[in-house]
């Protein structure tokens, strides 16, 4: 039986598509742009065309990870809609069967072991992280910018789909020396397992992240500079967005399990 929490859940998700592609539509509208302005003024675009090229590779590089999002997303939700028909599979899949061969449906059906995680595996791992630390935005949606900060899950509800989550080291302008949140799941990253790095996603050179700023428990927008690391437990070498020094970025080595994608939207 479907609960209006596993409902919840999927409309959740489908707000983040709608974000992944209004994201992803402004990007291009800013590739296009620069499309434009290199074609009409090809004089004055070479006087700086490192800065011009530089910005293109980043554009498409961005528009790359949001179409892979979008994908990503997209299949979260059909497996998340598979997962709660009574039959356990696609509408599409159903539809296709009715007139294939017994083999063959045999051989769509084994698909599902494949398949994105369930709404109810979801719930599990989430309420797994308890006593974890996570990556959290204590800020609003209305917020004008996000706020990520390490946090510790003390508790998971499965009925409001919220963590509650203790700030251990909230700064030193806070009244109190910890503070409690309560989190929907959407404003939640777990990181990956210091003990087990090849549960970390692996970023590629000019990727965008979300990574902890070195001797901070704050969360900043950075760029990778390595992507041939010999090792999945190597650090990575990131450049932090605003964090210029006499004219230029210094690149700063983050450990992986410290590294996480960064979410659509991401306001800095």
């Amino acid at each position: 039986m479907t609960t209006s929490g596993e409902i919840g859940v999927i409309l959740e998700k489908a707000k983040e598509l709608d974000q992944v592609r209004k994201e992803l539509d402004d990007t291009c509208l800013e590739i296009n742009k620069l499309h434009k302005k290199i074609s009409s003024s090809p004089e004055m675009v070479e006087k700086s065309l490192d800065a011009v090229l530089t910005k293109l590779r980043s554009l498409y590089g961005h528009a790359k990870d949001l179409s892979e999002s979008e994908a990503s997303v997209t299949n979260v939700l059909v497996n998340m809609l598979d997962g709660l028909t009574p039959s356990g599979l696609s509408v599409v899949t159903r539809k296709k069967s009715v007139n294939e061969p017994k083999k063959k449906r045999k051989m769509d059906t084994d698909t599902s072991r494949f398949t994105a995680p369930s709404i109810r595996s979801q719930l599990d791992q989430a309420a797994s992280l308890k006593g974890e630390q996570v990556a959290a935005r204590v800020t609003p949606d209305n917020a004008e910018k996000d706020e990520w900060f390490i946090v510790k899950v003390t508790h998971f509800d499965r009925d409001t789909k919220e963590f509650e989550v203790l700030d251990e080291e909230p700064g030193d302008d806070e009244e109190t020396m910890q503070k409690k949140y309560s989190l929907p799941m959407t404003q939640i990253i777990p990181f990956p397992k210091k003990s087990d790095p090849s549960s970390a996603p692996e970023f590629s050179q000019g990727q965008q992240v979300l990574a902890v700023y070195p001797g901070t428990t704050a969360l900043y927008k950075a760029t990778v500079v390595n992507s041939h690391r010999k090792k999945k437990s190597d650090d990575y070498v990131l450049e932090f967005d605003d964090d210029e020094e006499d004219g230029s970025l210094p690149q700063r080595s983050v450990p992986f399990f410290k590294v996480v994608p960064l979410p659509v939207g991401h306001r800095q």
